[in-house]
């Protein structure tokens, strides 16, 4: 099956019931035979059934100006239908409308969400310092500036402020995209929304809820889903051109043709009606939503969900994507990348001290220490393992001690180190009073990021931008590699002014992707033309914000969903000047007597026939490529 009954939201099991009882009514007429009066109030009532929705939605439009769409098409030509006594053609072309238009919803309402996760970022509480030392939970919303608050570990910080007691590592990530943890100390400022590793820390509260750092990424999303353009449906826009044409030929022949001739108007009028019949588009308004449902499917299947028809024509006119760095085209965790020994020693010796030191510490460079070592460290003793915040770790091995840390550790030691011109956070590793050598720390590309970004060269993408929290060192670093430009130590507002300044650069009809996987980036996602979140490791904010997501975290996914976009849209174009092909040839004999209407409702079926037969190949494409949907999406 296309999709799954479980999948139907309340809308789409209405809708789909109503084509199922509408439907029903239509065989049993076809099939039993029963008088003129009651076959007319079935046949009304099966197309009030399937046709009120739409009915209701054309007249909705007028009122509000909007005249010349796909509902206002249906509902002229139906009643066209039912005024000359074409029950049947009236109820089948409305069917044919609701199914289209179901698969179309479908697509969509399987994977819109709202952006209810980002409240995972807003804290629910604060600890608020009391007099007398002890501490009370309460609102953040109810903390005034000058207060005291207390953040124990593991807890996000509620507030904006500064430490006014202890140091701390933070976790940045959500508001910089930096997997760097960051030690903050008395004095220093911290911004709400970042987590407390691994001491407490008391605050003095800078700014009120209201404006602190967590409410204004919030405001940021409300405020780009708003200025956010609405990226129309391809069957609307055609409607808008398609309609008039169709309206304005009929009224010439209602009341323009009988006037010019000083013929009667009721066989125009009745002529009129015939025509609006056979312009209905049944082929399209069917074979235009299930291609691109087609097109969605296919990218489901190759690890890409797209959240409506709209964005998977959109990626055909993207000419500028603009990539978050951390978790997007890096791996999104630290990995040794160089060793660099001291004289007269090894990389295995560093990398073996530097292990058994780091083996306690849970900081994210310790880890990748360890996991870069390759033999069994339970082998080796040490002793009195200690960690220097802000400065690194130590520990006794063999009656000496081992430091491994930051520059400043070795500030600190009174050891000098030769001058490394290393592009990565460095990891120096002193064994007794003995400079030893050092580490280089950094997160690492993805094995497609390079083969991904030159595939949208390819397909004609001319500008391709990193935007990131992380350094400037670090980010520079990362776009040499990719040969792209980058800005650097950018926070969620300065993202969203950049994207901005891109979009516009843009000609009319071209738009902007960007792709991230963060909190962080939730706002620019919400903002861009397409928004593209990493799926398997991205945060569910991120996720929900996103117009496409890429269930693999593989870059080399979007030039291959660009494809398929690419592919669907030919498909659509094929059908479009078929059925159009068709249709021009049966409304001239019609106007000028020679085609029936029930031979034109023939043709207009075969040609919808066809036309479907042509969109379900792309329910059968791009199997080449097949990415196994992660755990989120299971």
């Amino acid at each position: 099956m296309l999709f799954s009954l479980r999948d139907l939201n309340e809308k789409n099991k209405k809708a789909l019931l109503q084509v199922i009882i509408s439907a029903g009514i239509l065989v049993f007429l076809y099939v039993v035979n029963v008088n003129f009066i009651l076959k007319v109030i079935l046949y009304v009532g099966a197309y009030l059934i399937v046709g009120g929705p739409v009915i209701s939605k054309a007249i909705r439009n007028i009122m509000k100006g909007d005249f010349f769409d796909e509902n206002f098409l249906m509902t002229i030509a139906t009643i066209g239908a039912l005024a000359i006594k074409q029950f049947p053609e009236a109820v089948a072309v409305m069917l044919f409308y609701r199914i289209g238009d179901f698969f179309q919803d479908m697509a969509v309402s399987q994977s819109k969400k709202s952006i209810t996760s980002l409240l995972d970022l807003r804290p629910d509480y604060a600890n608020l310092k009391l007099k007398e030392g002890s501490f009370e939970k309460i609102a953040p919303s109810e903390v005034n500036v000058g207060a005291t608050i207390i953040v124990h570990p593991g807890e996000r910080v509620p507030l904006d402020g500064i430490v006014l007691t202890g140091s701390s590592y933070l976790d940045t990530s959500a508001l910089t995209g930096e997997t760097k943890p960051r030690l903050v100390e008395k004095e220093q400022e911290v911004l709400s929304g970042s987590i407390v590793k691994n001491s407490t820390l008391e605050l003095k509260v800078t700014k009120a809820f209201g404006e602190s750092t967590v409410s204004k990424i919030l405001q940021l999303v409300e405020e780009a889903s708003e200025k956010k353009a609405v990226t129309e449906n391809f069957i609307t826009r055609f409607s808008k051109i398609y309609t008039p044409v169709v309206v304005i030929v009929a009224m010439m022949l209602a009341i323009g043709v009988p006037l010019l001739l000083g013929q009667p108007f009721v066989p125009w009028i009745y002529r009129a009606c015939v025509f609006l019949v056979i312009a209905c588009p049944c082929a399209l308004v069917l074979s235009i939503p299930l291609g691109f449902f087609g097109g969605i499917g296919a990218s489901s299947r190759a690890g890409v969900l797209v959240k409506g028809s709209n964005y998977l024509e959109a990626l055909t006119k993207v000419k500028k994507i603009v990539y978050d760095k951390t978790g997007t085209l890096t791996q999104g965790k630290f990995s040794v990348t160089q060793i660099v020994p001291a004289h007269n020693h090894t990389e295995d010796e560093v990398l073996l001290l530097a292990a058994l030191a780091e083996q306690t510490s849970p900081h994210p460079i310790a880890r990748s220490i360890v996991q870069h070592f390759s033999g069994d460290i339970k082998e080796y003793q040490v002793d009195n393992d200690k960690e220097l915040v802000g400065l690194g770790v130590q520990v006794d091995y063999k009656d000496k001690t081992i430091s491994v840390g930051n520059i400043k550790l070795l500030t600190e030691l009174k050891i000098v180190p030769p001058k490394l011109d290393i592009a990565a956070t460095m990891a120096y590793v002193v064994y007794g009073n003995e400079y030893i050598g050092a580490l280089a720390i950094a997160d690492t590309l993805k094995p497609d990021s390079k083969e991904a970004l030159l595939q949208a060269s390819e397909l004609g993408v001319t500008e391709q931008v990193m935007l990131t929290g992380d350094s400037a060192i670090v980010g520079q670093q990362i776009a040499d590699e990719l040969g792209i430009t980058v800005k650097s130590e950018l926070l969620p507002q300065d993202k969203v002014t950049e994207v901005e300044k891109l979009k516009d650069t843009l000609a009319p009809g071209e738009k902007l992707a960007f792709v991230g996987d963060g909190l962080n980036d939730t706002p620019v996602l919400a903002q861009a033309d397409i928004g593209i979140a990493m799926g398997a490791l991205g945060s569910d904010a991120a996720i929900e914000a996103a117009d496409i997501v890429l269930m693999s975290d593989e870059p080399s996914a979007i030039p291959h969903v660009i494809k398929i976009a690419m592919r669907t849209k030919k498909i659509v174009w094929e059908n479009i000047i078929f059925a159009l092909g068709i249709k021009v040839i049966f409304l001239t004999l019609g106007v000028i007597g020679i085609a029936t209407m029930w031979e034109a409702v023939f043709a207009d079926v075969g040609v919808t026939l066809i036309a479907v037969m042509n969109a379900l190949r792309l329910v059968r494409a791009h199997k080449d490529k097949v990415y196994p949907p992660k755990q989120k999406f299971a």
